[in-house]
């Protein structure tokens, strides 16, 4: 037996830590708060196992990242000398790997299967729809392979029917939602004949030998002794199922915050911890409520989030401050987007300059990317750094890159380059394809002394499209003459608004499965574009703001302000935060509203406010600049109206712009 250098337990833990790191085997809920300790508490918690005599291969632990399985390892080792390759630790993908390594033949599998990567299953699930229906890709309102894929990835680990899938989260394939199922069976037949797998089968895979086959289950239950699950409110239906049948024994530990379930988008199911108890009689509930991270005035307003959630819908849990007293959080209304921007420029200045707080130590949090445009142009145009965590600067967004080309090239059919981006778009049409026809279209231009849109039509230029873009041709050119002739007569918000409604927007709703949200930022870009008279004055723009932020390329590891989503920003903490655009239909978003569930989406705000350490700036914009000239009034977001006044302070804005 291995020998356990003596712990003090009771001396590294505090007393909600403890009680639930040494508690009895059996079914065990840890409800840890935001900034509790919740992977310390796990890890004591294998330490403590081990301590007891219970072996390292009998413990296992499931996390939902490789890196958080390596982090936790590498910390019992350092704990207990136990080395991490004794445990079997990790994802939930990567167990069922190694699961299906040793029993796969009983699930049918050969011994030498292999897996496809990302790549590779689009591309096979490309054949099995073209072998059932050869034209479907050339329709561009169709799905593309990868927007499919992830159509049918999320049916599988929701468990729910392709129909239901559509329904819930992508609207835009309601009409083809009964074409799929068939889709579905052809890749499934094809895999099995090639004998590969994909990233879900891994999960599919694995639950079915520990449902199908007793001797697995057996295997699985009996070799481990002891489950312990990491944020467990993120887990699906698959990775529920899985957990519930290995730990048949009910001796497990899972972890986790149903007030930090946002995730359902991808799948995770917040009733998934709510019912744990009654899954596995006898449960034992612990919470972990002591935060380390914020001080006791942001702390105060979490917790009136958390009083807003509907009764019984929740666990009940209150957040304590181990820090002392501090500022309230301050609430800001601005006029508009610009003027939200200016206040958090001239308080970042003020944060940097009089009180010494680092530029990475400052977060600007939001609910959409949208959202935080005009933020991205107000730090560029000053010159303070950012780093966006969360993805790429707005304009450098393939679909936002996309709409300027097209833009772009309507306004100087010259532009090569633009031309170029466009038409790759078209089915089939590649580099060498684009430049054939945009010499066609240049000759025939130059003979006829016309303009290069209006001959794009003619039968000489359509001759050079590859024969499976053709259908798409003519949609695609009078797309390009609606925005050439909305630049004779209109502003330049109203020629992006026409270029989002034709061509191009059909082309979106195939391409990205997240189409409403692309779409979304689409929008912003005329509001963005309400501030120029000229075309030319918007386009130089938008190239001399990338030129900016290109010249001050920002590395990961500079010091910089840090731009992210809310749902990138979880596990992150950061001294000062400023959350904006909190204005219903903006936070929460219109969809939830409209579905008429915003309970995530208030889950989605617990988290970003307990981010903040020191100081947390609540702002949002009376007008909403995108929606057209004046603006659309908006009003405080019902998250804010709901809290008591007291949690927070309001903070008067001085009307001026700084730039």
């Amino acid at each position: 037996m291995d020998s356990i250098p003596p712990i003090d337990f009771r001396a590294e833990l505090n007393d909600e830590q403890f009680n639930a790191v040494t508690a009895e085997p059996g079914p065990l809920l840890v409800l840890a708060g935001a900034g509790s300790g919740k992977t310390r508490t796990l890890t004591y918690r294998v330490a403590y196992l081990l301590s007891q005599g219970v072996k390292p291969s009998e413990i296992l632990l499931l996390t939902f990242t490789n890196k958080a399985a390596k982090e936790m390892l590498h910390r019992v080792h350092q704990l207990t000398g136990v080395e991490p390759q004794r445990f079997w630790g990790g994802t939930f993908h990567s167990l069922g790997h190694r699961a299906l390594r040793i029993y796969g033949e009983a699930a049918g599998l050969p011994r030498n299967f292999t897996i496809l990567d990302a790549d590779e299953s689009e591309s096979l699930l490309k054949q099995a729809v073209e072998s059932e229906d050869k034209l479907f890709f050339k329709d561009k309102v169709n799905p593309r392979p990868g927007p499919l894929f992830s159509v049918l990835s999320l049916a599988r680990n929701t468990q729910l029917s392709i129909a239901e899938t559509i329904k819930n989260q992508f609207a835009q394939y309601d009409d083809i939602a009964h074409r799929l199922p068939a889709f579905a069976t052809k890749y499934e037949k094809m895999k099995r004949e090639q004998s590969v797998v994909d990233y879900d089968d891994l999960l599919t895979g694995w639950l079915a030998l520990l449902e199908k086959s007793p001797e697995v289950a057996e295997y699985f239950s009996h070799r481990f002794r002891h489950l312990l699950v990491d944020e467990y409110q993120d887990t699906n239906a698959i990775q529920s199922r899985l957990v519930d049948k290995l730990a048949s024994h009910h001796r497990i530990m899972a972890v986790g915050d149903d007030a930090q379930c946002i995730y359902s988008w991808r799948g995770a199911d917040f009733e998934n911890i709510m019912s744990f108890p009654e899954r596995h009689p006898g449960t034992v509930i612990h919470r972990i409520e002591t935060n380390y991270r914020s001080t006791p005035e942001i702390l105060n307003l979490a917790n009136g989030v958390l009083l807003a959630q509907p009764k019984g819908r929740h666990f009940d849990k209150e957040l304590r401050a181990a820090r002392g007293h501090a500022q309230k959080p301050f609430l800001v209304q601005a006029m508009d987007d610009r003027e939200q921007a200016d206040f958090i420029l001239k308080r970042i200045r003020s944060l940097v300059e009089d009180d010494g707080v680092s530029l990475n130590e400052i977060a600007i949090l939001y609910r959409s990317h949208f959202l935080a445009l005009e933020v991205q142009l107000a730090l560029s145009r000053v010159g303070i750094p950012y780093h966006i965590t969360s993805g790429v600067k707005f304009f450098e967004r393939q679909h936002i890159r996309d709409l300027v080309a097209l833009i772009r090239f309507v306004y100087n059919p010259s532009d090569a380059q633009a031309w170029q981006r466009i038409a790759i778009l078209l089915p089939k049409v590649g580099e060498k394809g684009a430049q054939k026809i945009y010499s066609a279209a240049a000759d025939l231009a130059r003979l006829m002394q016309k303009n290069f849109i209006d001959v794009l039509p003619t039968d000489d230029v359509k001759s050079k499209v590859a024969k499976d873009a053709r259908e798409d041709w003519d949609n695609f050119c009078a797309s390009l003459a609606q925005v050439a002739a909305s630049m004779q007569t209109a502003k330049p918000a109203d020629v992006v608004a026409t270029a989002i409604d034709g061509w191009y927007g059909d082309y979106l709703k195939g391409a990205f499965a997240d189409y409403t949200d692309r779409l979304d930022e689409l929008k912003a870009m005329i509001g963005f574009a309400q501030r120029f008279e000229e075309m030319q004055d918007l386009l130089a723009q938008i190239v001399l703001l990338n030129g900016e932020t290109s010249d001050r390329h920002v590395e990961a590891d500079a010091e910089a302000v840090k731009l992210t989503t809310v749902h990138q920003s979880k596990g992150l903490e950061y001294d000062v935060v400023f959350l904006i655009g909190l204005a219903d239909g903006q936070f929460p978003g219109r969809r939830a509203i409209e579905d008429g569930d915003v309970e995530e989406e208030r889950r989605l705000f617990y988290v970003a406010v307990t981010r903040a350490r020191n100081e947390l700036y609540l702002t949002y914009p009376k007008v909403a600049t995108r929606a057209g000239p004046g603006g659309m009034m908006l009003t405080p977001s019902r998250f804010i109206t709901e809290l008591d006044p007291s949690l927070y302070e309001p903070l008067r804005i001085k009307r001026s712009y700084s730039w």
